[in-house]
């Protein structure tokens, strides 16, 4: 039976090649181009993002969410993705006036993908405590310097291993991985975990990282130099890229992180050390991160002594510098010693924030 629906006067539809339009409670986008209307569901396969509200390229729209692609006319996936399809509706023009047959519905098709290895329940394995360095130092990788930072957070971790701890080390610059894009900010349920540029791009290297967080590392050492009295650009890329770890807490009241440390090594040629230590303890507990105590130790020679060279040999030859950095791990390992041992039931979780519902059914 046919269930005609008006979507509004033809002459100011045509002014928009591609829009969401909701009518009851289903949602159509609505495409024109080279004098035709044609209309799709307007929930995308992905996670139910606005079709309706991307944009037409060529014949394809494109989600404003993560740019999955659906063909306006057939509704099929992009080449090679036909087999993911999204609803098609029959349309009537009447005396200047567009009808959508809601009952013409044709059949949405969502082939299930596997999850991605980083969307499994972090769950510790057995073994003793292993730590995640990440140096944030930008350099040229054909020309490398001195990193004072990274200086420190290797004989860091080499304290570790001699102390019977796992270790891994990531250089951020030898990483190849994009900036946030802000998915979160076109809606709350388009920032995904783990992140929706990792799933779709498999280039993104980011996603040695994210392993380590939230499922290899009992403890993090992150090291930044100061930059303009801020931490390093690669340090706000990375964290920014971070966003889809706590935004699992906003949105889903799933907490990834429990029983982990975070410990930082900054060190810089001028001065503004508790500015840049404050912003990385308030983001790094943000995340779940448990600090220990004393969470970070810090080098500066102050800003009318700013001699990069003088530097470099001040941190090499600092006996107490590597002592600090051998009893920040020491701190960090008590600590996750501890939590280790602590029941599940006795670990707090994070209050003020609720999981709300608002993402689009696949309808």
């Amino acid at each position: 039976m046919e269930n005609w629906k008006s979507l509004g006067i033809v002459s100011k539809l045509k002014q928009k090649s591609l829009q969401q339009i909701e009518v009851t409670d289903k949602k159509i986008a609505l495409s024109y181009k080279d004098g035709e209307f044609f209309a799709i569901s307007g929930v995308c396969n992905h996670i139910g993002g606005p079709l309706g509200s991307g944009i037409l390229e060529g014949d394809y729209i494109v989600c404003p969410w993560h740019y999955y692609k659906f063909h306006r006319k057939t509704g099929l996936g992009e080449p090679g993705y036909e087999d993911d399809k999204v609803p098609t509706y029959k349309l009537k023009i009447e005396a200047d006036e567009l009808f959508v047959d809601l009952a013409s519905r044709t059949e949405r098709n969502h082939p299930q993908h596997s999850k991605h290895e980083l969307a499994r329940s972090p769950q510790r394995e057995a073994g003793p405590i292993r730590i995640a360095g990440i140096s944030t130092t930008v350099m040229d990788l054909k020309y490398p310097r001195a990193s004072t930072s990274e200086m420190l957070l290797e004989h860091a971790l080499q304290h570790a291993e001699s102390n019977g701890y796992t270790t891994r080390l990531h250089k951020l610059r030898e990483l190849n991985f994009r900036h946030c894009e802000g998915f979160y900010s076109k809606s709350s349920h388009a920032c995904t975990w783990p992140c929706s540029i990792t799933q779709m791009d498999k280039n993104d290297q980011l996603d040695r990282v994210y392993e380590d967080i939230v499922h290899w590392a009992d403890v993090i050492l992150v090291a930044t130099p100061i930059r303009w009295g801020a931490a390093s650009s690669l340090y706000f890329k990375m964290i920014e890229r971070l966003n889809c770890i706590q935004n699992q807490i906003t949105t889903h009241n799933n907490q990834l992180l429990k029983n982990k440390i975070a410990g930082f090594i900054i060190t810089g040629g001028q001065d503004n050390i508790q500015s840049v230590a404050g912003q990385m303890m308030g983001f790094f507990s943000e995340l779940g991160f448990h600090l220990p105590p004393f969470p970070y130790i810090a080098h500066s020679l102050g800003w009318t002594a700013e001699n990069m060279e003088r530097n470099v040999r001040f941190v090499e030859k600092s006996k107490e510098l590597r002592e600090a950095a051998c009893e920040l791990v020491d701190r960090s390992v008590n600590l996750s010693e501890t939590l280790i041992k602590t029941p599940e039931k006795c670990i707090e979780q994070r209050a003020g924030r609720k999981a709300f519902n608002s993402s689009s059914k696949l309808l």
